[in-house]
């Protein structure tokens, strides 16, 4: 750690010839302070959470008993696109994500603002789900004295209170709800194996796809409890945002997002069958806490309250990285001038991006009101669907911009098979509701008038220095 009369370690030059995170203008960088094994339970904190504890009955719900079958497909979907964020993050660690790849791909700045924006709206929606699955049946083992929308505010508040503190602070949190969580996923495998040895449990229930219908019905019945399911999987996307904060991202970031999805992904299949073999579809379905039935059905004599409490650790471990994410978004764009400069403001003492927090926290605020959690959950997935056929497109185009130094190079084959899956998902060939297309509409709206409004404003201001000078 440099001390103010010590200068800094030279940071590793970025593509407009500046260190990565020095930002014009005098505002401090970022600080590195995640080292690779913080960053690897970064991801499994950031994937584990909201889409496994409260959106595993709603995908009951549209495909049946056979649970585990679209969160087996959403592993493999997932696993292809995080081999393409490993290859851009590798070749340029800097935290606008996949509104930079995007820019640097495209050269559209629109359709950079888009995609940003889409990601940042995919982060507040899905925070706004986690605080309606906090105030859900998770909560109700507890209270159900306080009106549901009024703690979801206050939850989003509490998690901007964190973030403000700083990144470790968030961060080191982020890692004790992540070993928190993952305690509440290991109780429902135990219960499972013992559900397995003592002959608990319906198998016959694990081949039943129930979607109302054979052929055509069957495919988008199945396709759309993928992409509610694919849910489940997002956030390792979101670790890419913390590029400028992780201590040689360029090789740790490889082997933090492999071992996240692999990790997660295996335990959500599992869970899947556990959840399947012990519960029917229909009693899953009608639960905000799913995991709970599971726990009560699985003939071990584990507190009901004490699993609650532990799925309540895990959508907040879910919230408070997803306005983390969005936060060091705004900042990421403000940088590129995507935002107006003011959204990268850092506070001084703490070297938190201030402005961000409290404008991602707003929105966060406002879009707990428009839904539920299969709504919001599916709203997050299918933002995120549009963004990654463009982030698998694009990491074939950067294939013509070389960069001086290491870094890894996913096979051809899988960004295009991505770029496939990804746009097949977020089409109407995955059975949504008609909400989370008005949702995500409104929400292009929005960011399309702050695009305008943002271009109008620098015009004026180019314009003023111009006659200035």
């Amino acid at each position: 750690m440099s001390t103010p009369d010590t200068p800094a370690p030279a940071e590793p030059e970025g593509p407009k010839g500046h260190a990565y995170g020095t930002k014009p203008g005098g505002e401090p960088p970022l600080k590195r302070a995640l080292g690779p094994k913080l960053l690897i339970l970064f991801v499994i904190g950031d994937i584990l959470g909201t889409g496994i504890y409260a959106t595993t009955g709603d995908v009951a719900g549209k495909v049946g008993g056979a649970l585990w079958l679209p969160f087996a497909i959403g592993f493999a979907v997932a696993l292809l696109t995080a081999a393409s964020y490993v290859e851009l993050v590798g070749k340029y660690p800097k935290a606008a994500g996949a509104a930079l790849y995007t820019q640097k791909a495209f050269k559209v700045p629109f359709l950079t603002f888009v995609v940003a924006f889409m990601v940042m709206c995919s982060g507040l929606s899905s925070a706004s789900a986690a605080a309606r699955a906090f105030s859900g049946d998770y909560l109700g083992e507890f209270t159900d004295a306080v009106p549901p929308t009024l703690i979801a505010i206050l939850f989003i508040l509490a998690l901007a209170a964190i973030n403000l503190r700083g990144v470790a602070e968030s961060v080191k949190a982020n890692v004790v709800l992540t070993l928190i969580e993952v305690s509440g996923l290991a109780v429902i495998l135990a219960i499972g194996a013992y559900a397995v040895f003592s002959g608990e449990g319906e198998p016959s229930r694990l081949t039943q796809i129930e979607t109302g219908g054979t052929g055509y019905a069957l495919l988008t019945g199945v396709l759309g409890a993928t992409a509610l399911g694919f849910f489940a999987f997002v956030g390792f996307e979101d670790s890419v945002n913390m590029a400028e904060e992780t201590k040689d991202p360029a090789r740790n970031f490889p082997r933090a997002i492999f071992i996240g999805v692999g990790v997660t992904g295996t335990i959500y299949v599992l869970v899947a069958l556990i959840s399947s073999l012990l519960v029917d579809s229909e009693t899953l379905s009608g639960s905000s806490g799913p995991l709970l039935e599971v726990v009560k059905a699985g003939g071990v004599d584990f507190p009901p309250k004490l699993f609650a409490l532990i799925a309540l650790f895990a959508v907040t471990n879910s919230a408070l990285i997803n306005i983390m994410m969005a936060s060091r978004l705004c900042y990421g764009m403000a940088n590129e001038r995507i935002l107006p400069p003011t959204m990268g403001k850092v506070l001084s003492g703490r070297r938190t991006p201030w402005v961000g927090i409290v404008f991602v926290s707003a929105l966060a605020i406002g879009l707990v009101s428009t839904g539920e959690i299969e709504g919001l959950g599916d709203t997050t997935s299918f933002l995120l669907l549009c963004v990654f056929a463009v982030v698998n497109i694009a990491v074939l185009v950067l294939r013509r911009d070389p960069v001086d130094h290491h870094h890894f190079r996913t096979p051809t084959a899988l960004p295009v098979l991505g770029a496939l899956t990804s746009l097949i998902l977020a089409s109407p060939l995955a059975d949504r509701g008609s909400d989370v297309y008005v949702r995500a509409g409104i929400l292009l709206l929005i960011g399309i008038g702050l695009w305008v409004l943002n271009k109008v404003v620098m015009t004026a201001r180019e314009k003023s220095g111009a006659d200035a000078s």
